[in-house]
């Protein structure tokens, strides 16, 4: 079965056209994007797609099965609900929405058209997100203790929409793993915003904070905590995880890109006081055989090389965002053919952005409690 799909919006979402072009199950593929340069590049890169000239194109044209929306994020909601209102299912980058009553207008949507929502959250498709899970799934970590996520950016000279924006708003790569892999939901939040930026910076949202930490309680009994910083705080990049588990720990390095952390329990000496503490870094395995043989490349970015597949495979070099950006499109467009949910649903993606929107709310009331709303 193949299923037609439009991408709108080419500068990040450019990543994933030819992922799209490759991949089995896609017929006709449309991009748009408002820079007509980039449009007209990626019309002769990709020879086959269709290019729109604007959004109600694409929303008019019943040839569409679905849309990937890859916009601004003040967009992200009324084009995602326009989408659905026109009987396409919708994919969207991080955040969902950035308002609790937005995201119930989208949950409204979902239900009078019947079609799929998946929010294209990164962080669930890593090497590093996979390999946790291998982790708890084996029973190698034990219980999980506790978790923290972290994602250390900033936005400085970004389009203006960035501008002040609150750090929790687009705590979605911090939040996410947390929620994916607690098996619960997150319930409650408490948070603190930190530090001060220039007077401009607050304009734009009435937000104070270039950093915001949270802590978030599931309703499975978990706790976990996250940090986000966007403006004027001397941090490399990352977007980090870190799950410390009864028996073993994970734990992401200090950058983005260098080896990951295990720490092992084993027992200690007779009569010496606590256990002992194995520390080993290691580098991640690629997960491209959960891909069809197309896509695979897609994970290792630059360093493929098609001479030596398998091997340039192996090194797990990191395509876009640690090799996720294949497995997202994958998951979308195979949750369409299969007529089935999405892993990244609707409800998944709610908890992790209301979350993020509830931790902010409790910031800006200097760490008051909130309950984060269900939705339906």
């Amino acid at each position: 079965m193949k299923i037609n799909v439009a991408l709108v919006g080419l500068g990040f979402g450019g990543c994933f056209a030819e992922i799209y072009k490759e991949h089995p199950n896609i017929g006709k593929l449309g991009i748009l994007d408002i820079d007509k340069d980039l449009t007209e590049a990626f019309a002769k890169k990709l020879e086959t797609a269709e290019v729109y000239s604007s959004f109600d194109d694409i929303i008019n044209d019943d040839s569409f099965d679905a849309v990937h929306l890859v916009t601004p994020i003040p967009l992200h909601a009324d084009q995602t609900v326009k989408v659905l209102e026109s009987g396409k299912h919708c994919a969207c980058t991080v955040p969902m929405a950035t308002s609790l009553e937005d995201i119930q207008r989208i949950f409204d949507a979902i239900k009078q058209s019947g079609k799929k929502y998946m929010m294209m959250e990164t962080t669930l498709y890593t090497y590093q997100f996979f390999y946790v899970q291998e982790l708890i799934k084996s029973g190698k970590l034990g219980r999980i203790q506790f978790m923290r996520g972290t994602h250390y950016q900033d936005m400085t000279n970004w389009p203006d929409y960035w501008m002040g924006l609150p750090p929790m708003h687009y705590g979605t790569h911090a939040i996410g793993p947390l929620t994916a892999l607690s098996g619960s939901r997150i319930k409650r939040t408490v948070c603190f915003g930190s530090g001060t930026m220039e007077p401009w910076l607050s304009e734009q949202y009435g937000n104070p904070f270039p950093i915001e930490s949270a802590l978030f309680e599931f309703e499975n009994g978990l706790k976990a905590e996250a940090t986000r910083s966007l403006f004027e705080t001397a941090r490399v990049y990352q977007e980090g995880l870190h799950v410390y588990g009864s028996d073993m720990s994970f734990e992401w390095g200090f950058t983005d890109h260098e080896p990951l952390h295990l720490t092992t329990l084993t027992p200690s000496e007779p009569g010496a006081r606590g256990l002992r503490t194995e520390f080993e870094r290691i580098e991640m395995p690629n997960y491209h055989h959960l891909l069809p043989e197309p896509l695979q490349r897609f994970t290792v970015g630059d360093d493929y090389d098609p001479l030596n597949p398998q091997e340039s495979l192996k090194k797990g070099a990191g395509g876009g965002h640690h090799g996720s950006h294949a497995h997202l499109v994958h998951e979308f467009v195979t949750s369409i053919v299969e007529d089935r949910k999405p892993f990244i649903d609707e409800v998944l993606s709610a908890n992790i952005t209301a979350a993020g929107i509830c931790a902010h709310i409790s910031a800006m009331e200097n760490g008051a409690s909130v309950e984060v709303p269900e939705f339906n």
